[in-house]
C-alpha cells in the first residue's frame, strides 16, 4: 500500500484513484507509457466516512405497556431462564402465525411479513424489553 510523503499514512482506496497524473512520464509517440509513483500526490479531496454497524438491540427498550412486567419477571427468574422461556413463547407464537397461514392460504412470503409485524408490534409494547 503506498504512503503519502507528508504524514506517512496509509493512502485509502479513493485517494489513489485521485492521483495526479499531469507529471507522469509519457513517451514522445505514446506507445511506451508508464507512470512513476514517485510523481504521485495526495488529493485533498476526503472521502465520506463509513457509518460503524449498530448493535443489535430493541429501540424501544423500556418503553411500552409491558416493559416493567418483562423487567421484574426478567430479574426474578434469572436471564438465562427468562431467555430460555421467551424464545419458547417466540417459537409457539411463530407456531401459530404459520398454522394461521396455512388456514387462510397465504405463502411463505405473507407469512415472514405477519413474522416481521408480531416482532414490531412485541417491541412497541414493551415484550422484548
Amino acid at each position: 500500500m503506498a504512503t503519502a510523503r507528508s504524514t506517512g499514512s496509509p493512502m485509502s482506496s479513493a485517494e489513489l484513484v485521485r492521483l495526479n497524473w499531469s507529471s507522469s512520464s509519457i513517451n514522445g509517440n505514446g506507445a511506451d507509457r508508464f507512470l512513476h509513483t514517485s510523481n504521485f500526490t495526495r488529493s485533498s479531496v476526503s472521502c465520506p466516512r463509513v457509518a460503524q454497524p449498530r448493535a443489535m438491540g430493541n429501540k424501544n427498550e423500556g418503553k411500552g405497556i409491558f416493559a416493567p412486567l418483562v423487567v421484574v419477571t426478567r430479574n426474578v427468574m434469572g436471564k438465562k431462564e427468562f431467555n430460555q422461556l421467551r424464545g419458547k413463547a417466540i417459537a409457539l407464537h411463530s407456531q401459530v402465525i404459520g398454522e394461521f397461514c396455512k388456514t387462510i392460504g397465504a405463502d411463505s412470503k405473507q407469512k415472514q411479513g405477519l413474522i416481521r409485524l408480531a416482532k414490531k408490534n412485541g417491541e412497541k409494547l414493551g415484550f422484548l424489553a
